[in-house]
């Protein structure tokens, strides 16, 4: 195993762009549960057709926004794992450094991360469902029926998150691809690997010459192109990569080098 993280932080110089993929598995060890797992993930309890896509909203906007309001809610009494800070640390330390997430539980900005390109986006955040814009809740104007509807032209506000059947925000995604194809190094983290267009980004960096890491418990798709693999659960795997990463460019860094 320390053959693998002397190839992974010899990739690693201060210097080095970097690009980080996060998907649900990072958020997990909060407390947040993933989508996908066929036992306890949120689709294996609810339908997405009801509960996240347009069409539902659509048809009955109180169920929707009822079950969004329960995952804020759940989400208020979590807080970032070790993980998520271990990215924040990789981000003070290496200055072209850019994270790209699939989550909208904004636990990657709580732990101190600056760079944020949220794919999926914001839990936190509301925007009109007729206009798309990111309406502030302290300026919604309230409903009778519990809803909140734009002050600007009166339509009901929803929550600013991608639902299924839904593009990608364009500027986030047009601006991880641009990053994917500059980064020297490429790390796909706690996800996986299944979900366009977010999947593509592992392999379009690989195209370009990045040095692909692949951090997960599992196999996945792209476990067989990348040049690194490390097995694990993220939060112990991020604190030890920063832990070798410290051993290696801090010592090399010290007084007399």
């Amino acid at each position: 195993m320390q053959a693998e993280w002397d190839k992974i932080t010899a990739h690693l110089p201060p210097s080095a762009r970097v690009v980080v993929l996060t998907g649900a598995g990072v958020s997990e060890e909060s407390g947040i549960p993933t989508f996908r797992d066929p036992q306890t993930g949120l689709w294996a309890q609810y339908d997405p057709m009801v509960l996240a896509t347009a069409e539902a909203f659509a048809r009955d906007p109180k169920l929707v926004w009822d079950w969004y309001e329960w995952r804020r809610e759940a989400r208020r009494n979590v807080q970032p794992n070790a993980g998520h800070r271990a990215l924040a640390e990789l981000a003070q330390n290496i200055p072209q450094f850019v994270l790209v997430t699939q989550n909208i539980d904004g636990l990657h900005r709580l732990a101190g991360s600056p760079e944020v390109i949220e794919l999926h986006g914001n839990l936190q955040r509301n925007k009109c469902s007729r206009e798309n814009v990111v309406i502030d809740r302290a300026r919604a104007r309230p409903t009778e029926n519990g809803l909140l509807a734009c002050p600007n032209c009166g339509a009901l506000l929803r929550p600013d998150v991608v639902w299924f059947g839904e593009m990608l925000p364009r500027e986030a995604l047009s601006c991880a691809i641009g990053e994917a194809e500059r980064c020297d190094v490429f790390f796909s983290v706690g996800t996986s690997a299944v979900v366009e267009p977010a999947a593509s980004l592992p392999r379009l960096a690989k195209q370009y010459g990045a040095f692909l890491v692949e951090i997960n418990p599992r196999e996945t798709p792209i476990s067989g192109m990348a040049d690194a693999t490390v097995h694990g659960k993220s939060g112990e795997v991020l604190p030890e990569l920063m832990r070798q990463w410290r051993l290696r460019w801090l010592k090399q860094s010290g007084p007399g080098e």
